[in-house]
C-alpha cells in the first residue's frame, strides 16, 4: 500500500507540474488568466485535502494537498516570478487571499438562511464552513509570506550561484517550504489538535515534493531551450539567459534613467519625475521646492587642471549632494555642471535655508585641486506661486540662478530678490 501510494505520489507530482507549466510556458497564446485560474481553483482542494485528507507513504503519513499542491503552486509562482515579474506575481496572491475572505464573509452570511432539506441526510455543515475558510485564509497569508520570501531569497542566491538556475529553485524551495511547514501545522495544532508528526511527515514529503519539482523543472529547462516545439522561434544561448531575462532588463532599467558619470538620476528620468511631483503636490495643496544648483568657475576647473580632474569633482560633488538631499528630496544632473534639487511639500522659506545649509556643505567639504573651497550658487523656485508646472518652477529658479551668479556668486536666491551671501 505505501509503494503504491508513493508511486501515486510522485505521478500526481508529475502531472500537476506538466499542466502548470503549459499553461505557463504558452502563456503569450492562451493568456496568463488560464494560468492563474488554474492556481486559483485548485485552492480550496488543497486546502481541504491539508485539513483532512491524508495517505500512508514509505516515510509517513502525508497530505496530497499541502506536499504536492501547495508545494506546486508555491513553485510555480517563483517560476512565473522568472518569467515575469514581481507585479504579475503579486496578482494571484492578492486574488485568492481577498477571495478567500469573501468566502468566509459570504459563508459566515449563507449559514442564517433557512435551508430545505431536499436530499435527505445532506444537511450543511456550518462547522465544517468555518474551519475551511479560516485554513483557507491562514494558507493564503502564509502563501503571501512564503511568495515575498522565496522571490527575495531566490534574488540573494542569485550572487553566489548565478548560473545554476536548477539549484537556486531547489534550495528556495527547502527553505521557504520548511517555513510554511511550520506554520500550516501551528494552525492544524490549534484547531484540530494535530500531532508532532504530522509535522515531522508533511515536512518530509515536502522535501520529496521539492526534489521531484526540481527534477522536473530541470526537465523543462532542457527541452524548454532546445530547438523544436518547445521553443518559442528564437535561439536561447543558455538556460539562465532563457530563464532570467527580467534580472537583465531590471539591471538595464536601473542603469537608464541613471547620468553614467556620476550615478544620479539624469535629465531624461527629471523629466518624467519631477512633473508629475509637481501636478500631485498642486492637487494635494502643498507646496513643492525646485533648487537649480551651479558649481561656480568650474570651466576654469577643466581649462587649468584636465577635465579628467574636473570629472572627479563632479564625482565627489554629487555623491555628497546626493547625501545632503536625500533624506527630503530627489536630486538630478541637469547638464554639466547644473544639478536640480526637488523638494516636495517644502515651502519657500524652507527651502531657502536647506539651500543655504547645501551650500555651506559643499564649501565645507569639496576643494579644488589648487585648495580653495568649492563653492556653488543656488536659484530656488516654489510652487504655486512661482510656477504651476515644474516647466516653469525650472525656468524661475533658472533665471534667479543666474541672477545669484552675476550678483557674485556663492550665494542662495530665492523670491522677492532675497539672496543669501556667504
Amino acid at each position: 500500500m505505501q509503494w503504491a501510494n508513493q508511486a501515486l505520489f510522485v505521478l500526481e507530482a508529475i502531472v500537476y507540474f506538466s499542466v502548470m507549466t503549459a499553461f505557463l510556458h504558452y502563456r503569450h497564446i492562451l493568456g496568463l488568466g488560464v494560468f492563474l485560474t488554474a492556481l486559483g481553483v485548485m485552492h480550496f482542494l488543497e486546502t481541504y485535502l491539508a485539513a483532512v485528507f491524508y495517505v500512508d507513504l514509505p516515510f509517513g503519513v502525508a497530505s496530497p494537498g499541502s506536499s504536492i499542491l501547495f508545494a506546486g503552486k508555491l513553485m510555480m509562482i517563483l517560476m512565473l516570478y522568472m518569467r515575469e515579474d514581481a507585479a504579475i506575481v503579486r496578482q494571484p496572491i492578492y486574488g485568492l487571499f481577498l477571495g478567500n475572505i469573501l468566502t468566509v464573509v459570504m459563508a459566515q452570511i449563507i449559514r442564517f438562511n433557512q435551508t430545505v432539506a431536499v436530499v435527505p441526510g445532506q444537511a450543511v455543515s456550518a462547522g465544517f464552513l468555518d474551519e475551511m475558510g479560516v485554513l483557507m485564509v491562514w494558507g493564503t497569508s502564509l502563501l503571501y509570506i512564503d511568495a515575498i520570501a522565496i522571490i527575495l531569497l531566490y534574488e540573494k542566491l542569485g550572487r553566489y550561484l548565478q548560473r545554476h538556475t536548477v539549484l537556486r529553485f531547489a534550495i528556495c524551495g527547502v527553505v521557504v517550504l520548511s517555513f510554511d511547514q511550520t506554520g500550516f501545522y501551528g494552525a492544524l495544532r490549534y484547531m484540530f489538535d494535530a500531532p508532532i508528526g504530522v509535522f515531522y511527515d508533511g515536512w518530509m514529503a515536502k522535501m520529496v515534493a521539492v526534489a521531484i519539482y526540481s527534477i522536473l523543472f530541470a526537465i523543462y529547462l532542457r527541452l524548454s531551450s532546445a530547438k523544436g516545439r518547445f521553443l518559442h522561434r528564437r535561439n536561447v544561448a543558455d538556460v539562465f539567459n532563457d530563464l532570467t531575462f527580467r534580472e537583465r532588463y531590471e539591471e538595464l532599467l536601473s542603469r537608464s534613467g541613471r547620468d553614467m558619470l556620476t550615478g544620479v538620476s539624469d535629465r531624461a528620468r527629471m523629466e518624467l519625475d519631477a512633473p508629475a511631483v509637481v501636478a500631485e503636490g498642486l492637487e494635494r495643496k502643498q507646496p513643492v521646492s525646485v533648487l537649480l544648483v551651479d558649481i561656480d568657475h568650474f570651466k576654469a576647473v577643466n581649462d587649468t587642471f584636465g577635465h579628467l580632474k574636473g570629472d572627479e569633482i563632479l564625482k565627489e560633488f554629487a555623491t555628497v549632494l546626493k547625501d545632503a538631499v536625500q533624506p527630503f528630496g530627489s536630486l538630478y544632473r541637469f547638464g554639466g555642471e547644473e544639478f536640480v534639487v526637488l523638494l516636495p511639500s517644502m515651502p519657500h522659506d524652507d527651502a531657502i535655508e536647506r539651500s543655504q545649509n547645501l551650500r555651506c556643505t559643499i564649501a565645507t567639504n569639496l576643494q579644488r585641486p589648487d585648495g580653495t573651497p568649492l563653492t556653488v550658487s543656488i536659484g530656488v523656485a516654489t510652487s504655486s506661486e512661482d510656477g504651476a508646472d515644474f516647466r516653469n518652477l525650472l525656468a524661475e529658479a533658472d533665471i534667479r540662478l543666474y541672477a545669484a551668479k552675476n550678483n557674485g556668486r556663492d550665494q542662495v536666491r530665492g523670491r522677492y530678490g532675497f539672496s543669501v551671501e556667504s
